[in-house]
């Protein structure tokens, strides 16, 4: 078959997804993608923290966690929750996240590395195909009300610092010039100039929209029952509007979130994603005093594990926490609570009486880095598990798929940084 004529697929139509479509048709190949919700980028990619942030690059893979995460195991509003009762998956990741602790400091490294070059790719694809997603380049300053998490994010500044990202170290006092807004104590923090926020809805679904104009087929509002490849062509069976068919494709790429380990085990691979629960709130700045008291400067507050953007004049979000549950989307008021209390306490002069709460799941690896690359079958590709910086690394890693696809029809791949955006 004809290189012109090679035609994929892609499972999901989260960030991922739609970046690994928009990769694979810069390449000149055919992509349909197959979305079940009625618009692209409705759920993980809906509502999450909004960084962009290399400096959030550190893995979750450290000893600490393990001892928080039994510290918080019975404390409904710990910002780590671990869901006591056992199950085979959520053994079998454990044990591989436990195994993969050794290798902490090299993931680090490496996630900052991506996150690096994924900012280049966002940026200039955004602004080649004109998408405006609420984008602040005020860079993101993480905060810590002691000495000991200081101390901490000054050995993962060394680690980041490795792959290339600076950041500096700045005092209570710089703290307060960078975020005037920011009220209580702090023992000191971390600011990244290079950093920056958006909404990743805004920029999924523009993205997308893109795609439509590149060539690439959506599907929506299509449910994907099953998958199924022999190396040569791969079929999808989906369900839309009641009714059941079978679509044939040259090749097959799972973008599917928490559902591509289902999907994986169809195709013959074992892809070991968990999902992680996180929550967020988006706060309504309805009136001037709000919008002057919310923050322009991106936080990350590591003590509770919440972040924050500003979406624009008139809207604040506040996401985080991690809660291994199974697939559950429920949203918890006592899981929302705390995200209200923070803002309520570190931005007092904001109006909380409209705030919208949303929970997401994370496709979470065991070792925290995606799975990027082929499977068993030689038509057969992922791109998934980014776990909690799904858009902060999905530009670099949709570029990294066209590679391998690309590899596969041995062909060399192009650029991906346009002439008009480079």
């Amino acid at each position: 078959m004809s290189f012109t004529k090679k035609h994929m697929v892609v499972v999901g139509g989260g960030i991922t997804g739609v970046t690994s479509a928009y990769a694979l048709a810069q390449q000149g190949i055919q992509v349909t993608l197959i979305e079940k919700n009625r618009y692209p980028g409705m759920e993980t990619s809906y509502a999450n923290g909004g960084q962009l942030s290399a400096s959030n690059a550190e893995v979750w893979t450290h000893p600490s966690t393990i001892v928080k995460g039994l510290k918080w195991m019975f404390t409904k509003d710990a910002p780590l929750l671990m869901n006591p009762a056992p199950t085979w998956h959520k053994l079998s990741w454990m044990a591989e996240f436990v195994a993969a602790i050794p290798r902490y400091k090299d993931n680090t490294v490496a996630t900052a590395q991506l996150a690096i070059q994924s900012r280049e790719f966002h940026f200039a694809w955004a602004k080649a195909e004109g998408i405006d997603f609420d984008h602040k380049r005020e860079g993101i300053l993480h905060i810590y009300r002691d000495k000991k998490g200081f101390d901490h994010a000054g050995e993962v500044s060394k680690l980041l610092a490795q792959g290339g990202l600076p950041r500096r170290a700045v005092t209570p006092e710089e703290m307060k010039a960078i975020e005037p807004t920011l009220k209580g104590q702090y023992y000191g923090g971390y600011f990244t100039e290079s950093d920056s926020t958006g909404d990743i809805h805004k920029f999924t679904f523009g993205l997308a929209k893109a795609c439509e104009r590149m060539g690439v087929k959506i599907l929506t509002e299509h449910q994907v029952m099953n998958v199924d490849a022999n190396g040569q062509t791969a079929s999808v069976t989906v369900q839309h509007q009641g009714q059941t068919d079978t679509l044939s494709f040259d090749g097959i790429v799972i973008c599917a979130g928490v559902h591509g380990r289902r999907l994986a085990a169809q195709l013959g691979d074992r892809l070991n994603i968990y999902p992680v629960k996180g929550y967020s709130i988006t706060v309504g700045l309805n009136d001037a005093a709000s919008q002057a008291a919310a923050p322009q400067v991106s936080l990350l507050d590591d003590e509770t594990k919440l972040v924050t953007s500003r979406l624009g004049n008139d809207r604040f979000r506040v996401a985080g926490t991690a809660e291994f549950n199974g697939i559950d989307l429920d949203i918890r008021a006592d899981r929302i609570k705390p995200l209200v209390n923070w803002v309520n306490q570190c931005f007092p002069g904001v109006d909380t009486r409209r705030v919208e709460p949303w929970a997401g799941l994370r496709p979470m690896m065991p070792n925290m880095l995606p799975r990027v690359g082929a499977g068993k079958k030689a038509n057969v590709f992922y791109n998934t598990g980014h776990g909690h910086l799904g858009w902060t690394l999905s530009a670099i890693t949709a570029h990294q798929l066209a590679g391998h696809v690309m590899q596969s029809m041995n062909t060399p791949i192009r650029s991906a940084l346009t002439p008009a955006a480079a």
